[in-house]
């Protein structure tokens, strides 16, 4: 007798997704015509959206609170300013005997470089931390973060790598199929932006690191991740390899922060130790923390709200300020908002704004 095969299901996107996806592509288009600022400042979120994306994995996965996440994002701009500018040719006359203009690497080698060294650091930070849990963990982290920033300042003599406080500058911009980023590029009538070719390249980083995520999210090591957030001894005692997996969340973690880093030094074309301070690190734990630990469409969503609220919050402040006679700083009332908005939301949802579903709710919803 024979057997029919099963037909085959195609996959339909959902209406919702096929809606988002045409938004984000369209974004930047809308936002053009009100000025480049509004580009930028979707920029600004993507880059921070990878940043958080990255740091959930270590913070929200695996349960391990780490402060210093920002290290890696320095080390991933460094290391594109090392790559692509001719800061290493004017201070190394043996490099510069085989680069005198120096080194120009294409910015997608230079993104594999970085994070290849970012997740080397994740994984030696990890290693002297695998006992330490909590506070401890995050003071030492903390600490890391820090030692990297004031590397990035002293380390001018006897060699200067990072050229101090003054930043390294003169960074190659990207460059995609003979298009430089930096300049407009014409089709027809209509005119691209250099931000706005930025935007396209920062959303793919960002939809293949979200990619990234879920996969891991759903494999064994990710649910070995989330063993270990839970219950360590237990996962321990199942036989889970903890520490090696809590290097693992280290390294990949490290390694986003390293590409964002990348597309960071290629999108200022300059960088500087004060773009790597303490308050970017708690920034950062602050979106993970704000949109939903574990919860990709949480973080995403903390990133997106934390990074674009201060600057919509610009043109409230502004008119307070002048309806006072400036008697009320906008300085000051911005973040204050800022926190008070903050504090606000974790009072009503204090899992986050947007937390993952719970599994028992949806196997048993009389529960709920």
């Amino acid at each position: 007798m024979l057997s029919t095969p099963f037909p085959t299901a195609r996959f339909r996107p959902p209406t919702a997704t096929i809606a988002i996806a045409l938004g984000l592509l369209l974004l930047p288009l809308a936002l053009q015509p009100l000025g480049h600022h509004w580009v930028r400042m979707a920029d600004t979120c993507l880059l921070y959206v990878m940043l958080a994306l990255g740091l959930n994995i270590v913070v929200g996965m695996a349960g391990l609170l780490d402060l210093g996440f920002v290290a890696f994002y320095a080390l991933g701009a460094y290391s594109y300013a090392w790559l692509a500018s001719p800061h290493l040719s004017q201070h190394f006359p043996a490099l510069a005997l085989w680069f005198p203009d120096g080194l120009h690497t294409p910015w997608w080698l230079a993104l594999a470089a970085a994070a290849v060294l970012a997740a080397a650091a994740g994984a030696l930070l990890g290693a002297p931390t695998l006992r330490l849990r909590g506070d401890y963990l995050a003071v030492v982290t903390l600490g890391f973060g820090e030692v990297v920033r004031i590397l990035a300042i002293n380390m001018v003599d006897p060699i200067n790598l990072t050229d101090g406080a003054k930043g390294l500058g003169h960074l190659d911009s990207m460059t995609l199929l003979g298009w430089h980023l930096a300049q407009p590029l014409d089709i027809g009538p209509w005119s691209l932006a250099p931000v706005t070719g930025y935007y396209y390249v920062f959303l793919t980083a960002v939809v293949l690191t979200v990619v990234v995520s879920q996969r891991l999210q759903a494999s064994r090591i990710g649910r070995g991740w989330m063993a270990i957030r839970e219950d360590e001894v237990a996962a321990q005692a199942m036989g889970l390899p903890t520490s090696r997996l809590k290097l693992l969340a280290f390294a990949v973690g490290a390694s986003f922060g390293g590409m964002a880093g990348t597309l960071f030094g290629a999108f200022q074309g300059f960088i500087s130790p004060e773009a790597f301070s303490l308050h970017e690190s708690v920034a950062i734990v602050a979106m993970v923390v704000f949109g939903g630990m574990g919860h990709l469409p949480g973080v995403i969503a903390g990133a997106v709200l934390l990074t674009a609220l201060p600057e919509v919050l610009r043109y409230v402040v502004g008119p307070i300020q002048t309806m006072t006679d400036g008697r009320v700083d906008a300085g000051m009332l911005r973040p204050a908002l800022v926190g008070l908005a903050m504090v606000v939301t974790m009072l009503m949802r204090p899992q986050g704004l947007w937390p993952a579903p719970d599994a028992t709710s949806r196997r048993h919803p009389d529960r709920a």
